[in-house]
């Protein structure tokens, strides 16, 4: 038998004789393995091409065309489509189109059935149609009957999302009720809220919307296939066209092109080597706990004549060995994970194709865990093959040495990777900051031991049972270091995300800016006549009893042309274009949440009340007036500085009067309010109804929240530090048995037992948290730059989650240290020698 099947049978027996540190093992090899094989697995089984919808998209039919407004500008190609529309409006009753002429283009032996999407307006929403005759057989496969029957004429079928059940009965606004004769589903989007029928009042969509997925239309059953040359002439004819000849005509090509994004490529190579360094580091204790209980069994068979080498393949046989079985069962449980995560996370929204898995990346993953499992192991390898046999079987620990030459190493590495970030927080891409923050992590690693040594010198002015723990710590480096380095790791990694997150997000709210303070509702109407705004803005009192309203003007050249009123600030770094409003002192009133005497003086002095204070310079601002239609114009116009009613709020209000001095007439066309519509508010419908060229919005300020996956980052750093941690607390307490074993002979009481002990978590996991703290900020701050700058000139936003940062530096190491305090710590008897 050969040495290396003798090695893999020793180390499954071992793995199996030692099961909590094999799982262990196994865990932190496996996560990494198990979460990102999830992830593609997910993505691939929640991406449908266009092939594996067709039967969805077209159920038996050849070809789908869908009939866009007249003027519709339509032109498709294999690359994609594009249409323009210069005047057709959804509100227009029939299509161009009829069936009969469709045929004709299509060519002789076609048969058409209606195929229309759209919506239908219920009492609080609106809801997707299809109106088709899913009897046909040209719709075979597009849904599937799971209860009841197809809907006949005044019949329908909905989707499970929509909750309801054979006999029910559906009420469309203002149109006879609807009977629920059946129950479908959708092959690919199980959260789809449907209604299917043969004829039902569809609602027009709140404006153009794209052909591939709303309008009117027909399926087809054609006689020889639609390809690409027939498009030109549908197009022409108004036609948005789907057809099987197209999709499969238009493969992708099995040639796959290579590009060289160079910042990709290193973002995705450091982030390979944090995962490969972080699991080495973490997995590199628990390796050192096998190695410990099998330091007598290795000396026994070199005793025997084993070589260093055969020592070497025997520990790196466990690397292999639970590497190997890690990854397997991580891979098979990622893709099982990934394929009901996808089914799970469609049902919340979104689609789920057939199981996918993308085997190339899947595979890659699955062989750098193997590697990672060996990688971890090769250190007590190394340190198997050194070990004196003598010593070990006399049952003297062995003396470790310290590499001279490895603290000028890391430090070396530590200079570089911080000129590195000096010089990568300039790039406008966050890679390379993480590519520096690797170099920076790797030089502190090979700067452990020094670290470890230098801070076990204060050591004497502790009280007892932590100086006897940082003392052993000191005495064996050679588990404390790995320890230490991952605790170190894990924590400059989240601190790093942690800062650079809390910058963005920071970023993003000093960003956010309006022109109207939160919970303005706004109405404004285009290019209409008096008569239909007067009845608009009557539907609005009506609608808004009690709510008093502001009016804002709209400006006209002394030819009728539209022209809107600018002027260019910077606000947080980026240049943003404000539009000036045209009011008088209610408005005024409105946007300042408040009475403002001198702004209201100023205002009725012909002059612009501004917001902005950049904008206005030597009591002036510069505006640009312009139009789609007229010449533009440049126009500067008294100004005086005033205080919004949001602290994010910009903007500027100018009186009609000074408007019409600069040669423009107003007209009144806005309406503004302090009104929040509720959710179910059919207020823009209703205006709409007045008119289409209504417009309805409402400022509800800064929605956005900070990013919760930050504090997913910490259950993560939890379990790594915490694990971590009691892995080399264990190795410490089996290291330290017989100072314990004399302590205990002398009187010690089990409390400062269990001190020692703790004093090593707290040890291990209070250095790594620190130096990781020290690493972490500084590649948190150089992310910030990247992150949250806008263009030359532009200060990066640093901001620091203090909670998150002493939950992680503070709180993780506590956490750990009480652990290592409860944990259960058995002294068996020790034979001694008289």
């Amino acid at each position: 038998m050969s040495a290396l099947l003798v090695a893999l049978r020793l180390a499954r027996r071992n793995a199996w004789r030692s099961r909590g540190r094999s799982a262990l093992i196994m865990v932190m090899i496996g996560l990494p393995v198990l979460v990102i094989t999830g992830v593609f697995t997910l993505t691939e089984t929640m991406s449908v091409t266009p092939r594996e919808g067709l039967v969805a998209e077209l159920g038996a039919a050849d070809a789908r065309l869908v009939q866009t407004p007249e003027g519709t500008v339509l032109q498709q190609q294999p690359n994609g489509a594009s249409w323009n529309t210069s005047g057709g409006d959804y509100e227009a009753a029939a299509p161009e189109l009829g069936a009969a002429k469709v045929a004709a283009l299509l060519g002789p032996g076609t048969r058409l059935i209606p195929f229309s999407t759209g919506a239908l307006r219920l009492s609080t929403e609106r809801v997707d149609a299809l109106e088709t005759d899913l009897r046909d057989p040209l719709t075979r496969g597009m849904l599937t009957l799971s209860e009841g029957r197809f809907p006949a004429a005044r019949e329908v079928a909905v989707t499970p999302a929509l909750g309801l059940r054979p006999g029910d009965l559906l009420r469309p606004s203002g149109e006879a009720p609807l009977t629920v004769v059946g129950v479908v589903e959708h092959p690919y989007r199980p959260s789809l809220r449907e209604v299917v029928g043969p004829d039902l009042p569809l609602a027009p969509p709140d404006g153009f919307l794209s052909p591939a997925e709303y309008g009117p239309g027909w399926l087809a059953d054609t006689a020889k296939p639609v390809t690409w040359a027939d498009v030109p002439a549908l197009n022409t004819a108004g036609l948005y066209v789907t057809s099987r000849a197209m999709i499969s005509d238009f493969e992708p090509r099995a040639l796959v092109r290579f590009s060289l994004d160079v910042p990709r490529t290193v973002g995705l190579g450091a982030m390979v080597i944090m995962v490969v360094l972080e699991t080495v580091l973490l997995a590199g204790p628990a390796f050192a706990v096998g190695l410990r209980r099998r330091r007598r069994e290795l000396a026994e068979i070199a005793a025997q004549g084993g070589s260093a080498g055969h020592l070497r393949t025997i520990v790196l046989a466990d690397g292999l060995v639970l590497g190997g079985a890690a990854t397997l069962v991580a891979t098979v449980l990622g893709i099982g994970a990934g394929v009901l995560g996808a089914s799970i996370m469609a049902r919340w929204g979104g689609q789920v194709g057939p199981p996918g898995v993308p085997w190339p990346p899947v595979l890659g993953i699955a062989a750098l865990g193997l590697l990672t499992g060996l990688v971890a192991a090769l250190v007590p390898a190394i340190q198997a093959a050194r070990q004196n046999t003598a010593a070990v079987l006399a049952g003297r620990a062995p003396a470790v040495a310290d590499r001279p030459g490895w603290p000028l190493v890391g430090a070396a590495a530590v200079l570089a990777g911080l000129g590195a970030t000096v010089v990568a927080r300039r790039q406008p891409d966050s890679m390379w900051v993480l590519a520096s923050a690797v170099l920076i992590l790797l030089g502190l690693v090979a700067l452990m031991p020094w670290l470890v040594r230098c801070t076990g010198r204060p050591a004497a002015r502790l009280r007892l049972p932590l100086r006897v723990s940082v003392r052993d710590a000191v005495r064996h480096r050679s588990r404390t270091v790995s320890a230490v380095a991952a605790v170190m790791a894990v924590t400059a990694t989240v601190v790093a995300v942690g800062i650079g997150a809390n910058s963005e997000y920071m970023d993003r709210r000093n960003a956010y800016t309006s022109a109207r303070p939160t919970g303005t509702l706004a109405i404004w109407a285009g290019t209409i006549g008096d008569t239909t705004w007067n009845r608009l803005r009557a539907e609005t009192a009506r609608r808004l009893p009690g709510v008093p309203l502001a009016a804002g003007y709209q400006v006209k050249d002394a030819q009728g042309r539209r022209y809107a009123l600018r002027y260019t600030v910077r606000w947080n770094g980026i240049r943003t274009r404000r539009t000036i409003a045209v009011g008088d002192q209610t408005l005024l009133r409105l946007l300042q949440g408040r009475h403002d005497p001198q702004a209201a003086a100023a205002l009725a002095s012909g002059k612009a009340v501004v917001f902005d204070a950049s904008a206005v310079r030597n009591g002036k601002l510069a505006l640009r007036a312009g139009s789609t239609s007229g010449p533009a114009r440049k126009l500067e116009v008294p100004a005086m500085l005033a205080t919004p009613a949001d602290e994010y709020q910009g903007g500027a209000l100018l009186p009609r009067a000074l408007v019409e001095q600069a040669g423009f007439s107003t007209v009144e066309r806005q309406l503004y309010a302090m009104y929040r519509p509720p959710a179910d508010s059919t207020l823009s419908r209703d205006l709409a109804k007045v008119t289409p060229r209504v417009t309805v919005a409402s400022e509800e300020g800064y929605r956005n929240v900070p990013d919760p996956g930050l504090w997913g980052w910490l259950v993560g750093a939890l379990v790594l530090v915490v694990g971590g941690t009691l892995a080399a607390t264990r190795l410490a307490a089996a290291d330290m048995r017989p100072e314990r074993v004399t302590m205990m002979a002398i009187g010690a009481p089990p409390g400062t037992l269990r001190m020692v002990v703790a004093g090593q978590a707290l040890y291990i996991s209070g250095l790594g948290a620190l130096v990781g703290l020290v690493a972490g900020t500084v590649t948190g701050v150089a992310l910030s730059r990247p992150m949250t700058t806008h263009g030359a000139g532009d200060p990066a936003t640093i901001a620091i989650p203090w909670p998150f940062v002493i939950a992680v530096v503070v709180g993780l190491p506590i956490l750990a240290t009480v652990a290592a305090l409860i944990t259960r710590t058995r002294l068996p008897l020790a034979r001694r020698l008289l």
